[in-house]
Formats: C-alpha cells, sequence, structure tokens
C-alpha cells in the first residue's frame, strides 16, 4: 500500500507536463520559424543581387563602372537607389544608344523581373530611394486641386501646365507626360533624372506626389474634356497667340482683299 501511495501523481501534474509542453513548442517555434523566413528572404534578395550583377556586367559596366563608381562616359550610380533604375531602364532610357544632350524614352529591352534583379544590385552598392508602391502613386485619397497647384508651382515652367511638355535650352527638352505610368512620374520626382531636379520627401511629401499625379491624370486622362473647346495642343499663350495672329490676321486681310475688290467692281460698273 505504501507502495502505490509513493507512486500516486498530484492530480496537476498532468497539466503540467501539458503546458510545459506547448510552451516548448510555442518557443522552438518562435525561435525556429521566423528565423527560416527571414533566411529564405534574405537569400532571395541575395540571388537577386547576383543576378542583377551579371546583367550589370553585360549592359551597363562600360560606361558606369564595372563596381557602379561611374567613368567619363557615364555617372555614378552609388546611392541612386532603386528607383532610379526602375525609371531610367523601366522608361528604355538606359541602356542609352549614343550620348547626347539628353537621353529620350525608347522601347524597354529589359522585363520587369530583370529591372528588379537591376535595381536590387544598385541598391546594395548604396542606400537610395526605393521602388513606391502602388499605394504611393495610386489616386485614392489624392487631392486634385492641390495637385493642380503644386505643379503649376513647381513643373509647369519646363513640362507645361498640364503637362505636355516644351523645349529646354541647348537641346534639352522637358518630355510630355501624357500616357507616362504613374510610377515612373513619382520615381522621377524621388529621383530627378537628367535636368529635372530631385524632389525627395523632404522636399515634397508623399502626399504631394499623389497629388500631382492625381492632378496629371485628370487633365490628360482618356476620359478629359476641354471646356473651352480647341485646346490647341494645351501649350499655352504661345500657340494660342500664334494660332490668333495667323489665323485671325489672316483672316481680316483675307476680308480686306475682298471688300476692296467688290470696290473696285462696282466702280466698274
Amino acid at each position: 500500500m505504501k507502495k502505490l501511495s509513493a507512486r500516486r501523481r498530484h492530480p496537476m501534474a498532468a497539466l503540467v507536463v501539458l503546458l510545459l509542453a506547448l510552451a516548448c513548442t510555442g518557443g522552438l517555434y518562435a525561435a525556429f520559424a521566423p528565423a527560416s523566413k527571414a533566411q529564405a528572404d534574405d537569400t532571395a534578395q541575395s540571388l537577386a543581387i547576383d543576378e542583377g550583377k551579371k546583367l550589370y556586367s553585360v549592359g551597363c559596366a562600360s560606361c558606369h563602372g564595372t563596381g557602379g563608381q561611374g567613368t567619363s562616359d557615364g555617372p555614378s550610380l552609388v546611392g541612386v537607389g532603386a528607383a532610379a533604375v526602375d525609371f531610367q531602364v523601366g522608361t528604355g532610357r538606359m541602356p542609352a544608344q549614343q550620348p547626347g544632350a539628353q537621353v529620350p524614352k525608347k522601347k524597354v529591352i529589359y522585363s520587369q523581373a530583370q529591372i528588379d534583379q537591376l535595381a536590387a544590385y544598385i541598391a546594395s552598392l548604396g542606400a537610395g530611394p526605393s521602388i513606391p508602391t502602388a499605394a504611393q502613386y495610386g489616386p485614392d485619397g489624392a487631392d486634385i486641386a492641390k495637385g493642380g497647384e503644386l505643379f503649376r508651382t513647381n513643373c509647369a515652367q519646363c513640362h507645361n501646365f498640364t503637362g505636355k511638355g516644351g523645349a529646354l535650352t541647348h537641346g534639352k527638352f522637358a518630355p510630355s507626360l501624357e500616357g507616362v505610368d504613374p510610377k515612373h512620374i513619382y520615381e522621377a520626382m524621388q529621383t530627378g533624372p537628367q535636368n529635372m531636379p530631385s524632389f525627395p520627401d523632404t522636399t515634397m511629401s508623399e502626399q504631394n506626389k499623389k497629388d500631382i499625379i492625381a492632378y496629371l491624370h485628370a487633365v490628360n486622362g482618356d476620359d478629359t474634356e476641354s471646356p473651352g473647346g480647341l485646346e490647341l495642343g494645351g501649350l499655352g499663350p504661345v500657340s494660342e497667340g500664334l494660332f490668333a495672329w495667323i489665323f485671325g490676321l489672316g483672316a481680316l486681310i483675307a476680308v480686306a482683299v475682298w471688300v476692296a475688290a467688290r470696290t473696285a467692281k462696282a466702280k466698274k460698273s
């Protein structure tokens, strides 16, 4: 009887063992599961960087240097960030075909997956602006009126007040923003490509960029209407004034000639 009493366990012992087992299982999961996920993410990022470096060596290193340090034919890419790569390569401006006053937009030769790999490699060279998300440049929560005010203040001097583009000095130009991907407009404001100044978040907030993109879509979208009738390309007072001089003055001259001719005939008769 004494031996049986000694072996009898406390009624709470099983519950304690079960709780300890659950705690150990949870601890092991917390210790190993997140680490495995982080390790997988790091591995995927490393693979993207390696593939991006291979693409860079073939298509970019001849101008920008083997390590992105820049040469006499191309600027340094250290610190430009993934956003600059996504913009330049995603719009076909890079790789450039030939040097000139300005590199124009052309057909894209890389897939988006390859562009992402190139961006990952360049981002690994130094911290810089990252590729924006759809929430950053999407229309949700944007103030179109505020965007128009910001655009006319900061951008219209070069791009025209509706983003139709315009000429600059020494063969340079501000390209038209009609039909440009909103992501690329956001990236251009972030990075300041070529002749354009950059507008980081410290200068122009994320919300302000969103507002400008919404304004450009409003004035250049497929459903945009011109309440003034013939918009003359939306190029502003220069084209409107030229139209008035050529067609308005020309019409007046034509009327004067017609009146003179009629008067001369009346006198002869």
